[in-house]
């Protein structure tokens, strides 16, 4: 059973007392610490899942975010020879744990990065780095090209691989389970394949090939997650390695992306809502850059290529959404950019995919799914509405210039393939067994309306027979900050939840970016309070339509969603029976008024900057969960922090349990209530 699965589980048991028999009324007891922080806190050792997508995402350059991906071999239900029926009477957590231990472990295959590159599949097989012919890929036949375990790190694994444009030498990015820190290695591919040169702390890297058909490799590096500088190397006779850019604002993130076509580089210096794009030529790499456009405050902008053309997606001009537009490369500013095509309000760019003949939007409109292909040769759009089920996206490295294949993924649903035809102009999904979650679960898209009467999307899924909605158990997600859409990937415990007659519900609230980029804008700086009333909105409107009850309710959220689920539970707690928070982020004003911690800079574009400004400084105690925990009754709250955690520090996690402790036993203390730290 994956780890993260047994945390969020251990959450739950924890959180919830006696969670399968919660339909009686009980007594809440308040699950605390112990006296040593190490104790009253679940520490585990900081968890870095595996990066599967070897392209970034065009939106999201700023942060390779890593991801994990499932596939679906066989879904029907598989009987074990002396399999037993549950007992009734077993804890709910037993229960949900039991099923998941005893499910095939073929069910759920954990995909490993891996790219295709001349004829060749290079990916990781146990600890090493290994290629194998095409067409040979699944017979087990590789050969190895670098053994992890000579870096002597503990559970290495595979974040990215890049092979050099002519398979002289492959660069592949290894991490540790328990650290941010990486290592790129380069090796060069001969009969005895053997390591040319390692560096440390690479975040985004790129070949591409000079005017004497040398290899050169470029690289950012990031020191305290901070990625200021581009390094250019090259190997063999000719070694090199030599600093080629320096950001020198520190609320900038340097980012290398190669476009499609492989014809420019392009680095990308970004902060939260403002970009600037400087161009390689991949034909040239030792020319000076080309600045597309220099930084406007507020002014986004990333950009692909085609045909002596950019393409640029950008929010520049009203809306402030994101529309694509395009110009020739040799004329790149803006004032030399043409409208191409708009988006409808209310929609995310998730990707772009670039084509000879096409280019590909993914879109999330009015919180569905769309794939929009526009012809290049005649300006036309074909808008595809794809299932409703679906709620995410997993790109596919595609190098087939006449399909475009994708997986469609929920939450409880494993990746499913899709691919579309360009000749046939139509959209081809994978063949099989039909998953019989489609047939035992529901999907609903829900509206809350909030304070100021905008419209909040949820996402809600229950058992398809379940009877008397009011007295099942519901778990509630929420985010709501950086722009960023809440998680709605795969994972088999929440298919298992569903399944053992669970609510789930994912509310979009302002400050994430489900709606656009104006819907992250109403829910950062001085309107964060709007996400909180989005989400007392979600809960109320649930309850309120018969799904669950306050007694029966649980909020989860990590990182920075614990903002959200912190401040509602000095707000509103009675909302809620218990909460589950993962690596929380909760102490927002101290936090964002040290500027020796590592994000603080770069992430006054979301918080504000309290130091300097009273308005901002005064607008963050209104909301900040450490500042407003107060002697009252809370709900049961179950916390998992990470050692070694560089984004969200442990300090401020010990200092809201201590805070929290002393309020819940200063209440108890006040109105005779029960209360025994566990």
């Amino acid at each position: 059973m994956q780890q993260k699965t047994k945390l969020f589980l251990q959450a739950l048991k924890y959180s919830i007392p006696h969670l399968g028999k919660c339909m009686q009324k009980q007594h809440l007891n308040h699950y605390n610490f112990a006296d040593h922080y190490y104790n009253r806190i679940k520490l585990k050792k900081y968890h870095l899942t595996k990066c599967l997508q070897n392209k970034p995402k065009i939106s999201e350059l700023a942060r390779n975010i890593p991801s994990r991906s499932f596939s679906c071999k066989d879904l029907q239900p598989v009987k074990q020879e002396n399999e037993k029926p549950l007992p009734e009477n077993m804890d709910a957590f037993e229960k949900v744990r039991t099923k998941l231990e005893t499910q095939p472990q073929e069910e759920y295959e954990i995909i490993n990065v891996e790219v295709k590159h001349g004829g060749f599949v290079y990916y990781q097989e146990g600890c090493c780095l290994v290629r194998s012919k095409d067409e040979e890929a699944d017979n087990d036949n590789y050969e190895v090209l670098f053994n992890l375990e000579e870096l002597k790190l503990d559970q290495p694994f595979i974040d990215c691989i890049r092979v050099a444009p002519d398979e002289k030498y492959v660069a592949a990015k290894i991490r540790t389970e328990d650290s941010e820190a990486s290592t790129c290695v380069i090796i060069k591919l001969s009969d005895q394949p053997v390591m040319e040169a390692s560096f440390p702390n690479v975040s985004s890297f790129e070949w591409v090939k000079d005017e004497e058909d040398e290899d050169v490799l470029f690289y950012t590096f990031q020191r305290n997650l901070r990625c200021h500088d581009v390094y250019r190397a090259t190997f063999g006779d000719n070694k090199r390695n030599e600093r080629f850019y320096t950001e020198k604002d520190p609320s900038y993130f340097v980012f290398l992306y190669l476009t499609k076509d492989s014809r420019f580089l392009t680095i990308n210096i970004m902060n939260k809502t403002t970009s600037e794009v400087w161009l390689i030529d991949g034909l040239s790499p030792w020319d000076p850059p080309v600045l597309i456009q220099k930084r406007i405050h507020g002014v986004l902008y990333y950009v692909e290529h085609r045909d002596d053309e950019l393409y640029i997606l950008t929010n520049v001009g009203e809306p402030t959404e994101f529309k694509l537009m395009r110009t020739a490369a040799d004329t790149p500013a803006i004032m030399n950019w043409d409208l191409f095509f708009t988006m409808k309000r209310n929609t995310k760019v998730i990707d772009l995919d670039m084509f000879k003949d096409h280019c590909v939007l993914f879109l999330k409109h009015s919180n569905l799914l769309y794939v929009n292909v526009i012809g290049l040769a005649d300006d036309s759009v074909r808008s595809l509405k794809l299932p409703p089920w679906a709620c995410g996206f997993i790109m596919d490295t595609n190098s087939d210039p006449k399909n475009c294949p994708f997986q469609l993924c929920s939450p409880i649903r494993p990746p499913k393939y899709y691919t579309y035809k360009f000749a046939e102009g139509k959209l081809f999904e994978e063949t099989g067994h039909e998953d019989p979650i489609t047939k035992t679960s529901r999907v609903l898209r829900l509206e809350a309306k909030s304070k100021d009467g905008k419209l909040v999307p949820m996402t809600v899924f229950h058992k398809t027979d379940s009877e008397d909605l009011q007295k099942k158990p519901l778990l509630i997600h929420v985010y709501g900050a950086y722009g960023m859409d809440l998680k709605m990937n795969f994972r088999p415990e929440r298919r298992v939840l569903v399944d053992d007659g669970w609510i789930l519900a994912y509310c979009h609230v302002r400050g994430g970016g489900e709606l656009g980029l104006q819907w992250h804008a109403d829910g950062r700086l001085t309107k964060k309070l709007n996400g909180l009333a989005d989400l007392e909105a979600c809960i109320k409107t649930l309850h309120g339509q018969g799904f669950s009850q306050p007694s029966l309710t649980t909020l989860t959220a990590f990182s920075a969603g614990g903002v959200l689920a912190g401040a509602l539970c000095n707000s509103n707690p009675e909302l809620l029976r218990a909460v589950t928070l993962e690596a929380p982020f909760l102490d927002v004003l101290n936090t964002m008024m040290d500027t020796t911690l590592p994000l603080t800079l770069e992430e006054l574009e979301e918080w504000g900057n309290p130091s300097s400004d009273e308005k901002h400084k005064n607008y963050i105690k209104r909301y900040c969960p450490y500042q407003n925990i107060k002697p009252q009754h809370y709900p049961s709250v179950h916390i998992t922090a990470y050692e070694n955690d560089e984004r969200v520090p442990l300090k401020g996690i010990v200092s809201y349990t201590e805070k929290l402790k002393e309020a819940i036993s200063e209440h108890a203390k006040d109105t005779g209530e029960d209360y025994s730290p566990n």
